[in-house]
C-alpha cells in the first residue's frame, strides 16, 4: 500500500511542479512529460532506500 501512495503523492507533486514551472517559462503544459518524470521519479524514490548504508541509532542522551 505505501508504494501505491507513494506513486499517487509522486504522481500529483510532479504534475503541479510541471505545471508551474511551464507556466513560468511560457511554455505550455505537457500531462505526457509530466507523467514520465513522475514516474522515473517514483522508482528513483523506490530505489533511495536501498542505496542509502542503514547507521545505528544513536542512543538517547540524559539531558
Amino acid at each position: 500500500m505505501k508504494y501505491i501512495w507513494t506513486f499517487i503523492w509522486t504522481f500529483l507533486l510532479v504534475h503541479m511542479m510541471t505545471y508551474v514551472v511551464s507556466n513560468m517559462n511560457g511554455v505550455a503544459y505537457d500531462f505526457q512529460t509530466a507523467t514520465i518524470l513522475s514516474v522515473g521519479m517514483t522508482i528513483i524514490l523506490f530505489i533511495f532506500p536501498f542505496v542509502l548504508p542503514e547507521v545505528p541509532a544513536e542512543k538517547e542522551s540524559i539531558h
